[in-house]
């Protein structure tokens, strides 16, 4: 249900820091390969990525009611993906991005990878499964 979720959304909330900066952007997602894959122009949550790549991140719908929640808060942790990198090249083709489109840009896309090291989620379907609503995924570390 969690990998359905993640794969008909591709919005996120993502929130970066570092000491007293904090920085929330709301971001288009690719969920594939167990991480959170993003595509951005620059801006200023690379101020947070830059010293700290702890991250949690957010995707969910609009309230709706107690009976249709659905939701998730993700930590995970952060990297920068090799512009152009074979990395690279295999998330632009997945998102069908033509890789001459990404060499013609003035400056080139950052490429954003997050892999998750806990899920928290909250979606009101797991009780029809006999299950509390709030689950928790937790990955061991690498």
């Amino acid at each position: 249900m969690i990998e359905a979720y993640l794969q008909t959304n591709n919005t996120c909330a993502l929130a970066t820091g570092a000491g007293r900066y904090v920085r929330c952007t709301p971001i288009e997602y690719s969920w594939h390969d167990g991480c959170f894959w993003m595509f951005s122009e620059g801006g200023r949550k690379f101020t947070g990525l830059a010293e700290n790549p702890n991250v949690p991140l957010a995707v969910y719908d609009r309230y709706e009611g107690f009976g249709k929640l659905h939701g998730l808060q993700v930590t995970g942790t952060a990297r920068l993906v090799e512009p152009f990198s074979e990395e690279y090249l295999a998330h632009a083709a997945y998102r069908k991005i033509s890789p001459d489109f990404l060499r013609k840009l003035e400056h080139p896309m950052h490429l954003i990878c997050v892999r998750p090291t806990r899920m928290d989620c909250l979606f009101s379907d797991f009780k029809a499964l006999g299950c509390a609503p709030r689950q928790t995924l937790v990955w061991e570390e690498a």
